[in-house]
């Protein structure tokens, strides 16, 4: 089973598709990323340790914009680890109403099954790597 535990923002590619890389592990503890424990995170943190990362799927739409928890000006990623706030959440706009709409919340440790499902109600669905190919 795998476990989320990061998101990645990329940002916007050439055609405007926000990009998020959805990093996922077989194991939830002992996870560690360079400045997870900055707080506040103010975009400090990086993606967790490589040899944590066991699937990366990436959501490439231009009708999504996540807040992140790394570019929080007040929480940190530890306190993401610690079910203080979600690793990323749905920004409200004028286009969703998410009294009619279920706002797209992943959490540290959410499987990858819940992701999923959440994208998968918003008829979206995660690209996988393939292989995960790694550079010694």
């Amino acid at each position: 089973m795998s476990f989320l535990i990061y998101i990645n923002g990329l940002g916007p590619n050439y055609k405007g598709d926000n990009i998020y890389e959805f990093i996922f592990s077989d194991t939830t503890e002992d996870i560690w990323g360079e400045n997870w424990e900055s707080k506040p995170a103010n975009g400090y943190p990086s993606p967790p340790d490589i040899e944590y990362i066991k699937k990366v799927g990436t959501l490439k739409k231009d009708s999504i914009v996540l807040d992140l928890v790394q570019e929080s000006d007040v929480f940190s990623v530890l306190d993401a680890i610690d079910g203080v706030i979600a690793l990323g959440w749905e920004k409200e706009n004028n286009e969703v109403d998410f009294s009619l709409v279920k706002r797209l919340v992943f959490k540290y440790g959410d499987t990858e099954q819940e992701v999923k499902d959440k994208l998968y109600e918003r008829d979206i669905v995660l690209e996988f790597e393939k292989k995960m190919m790694y550079e010694n």
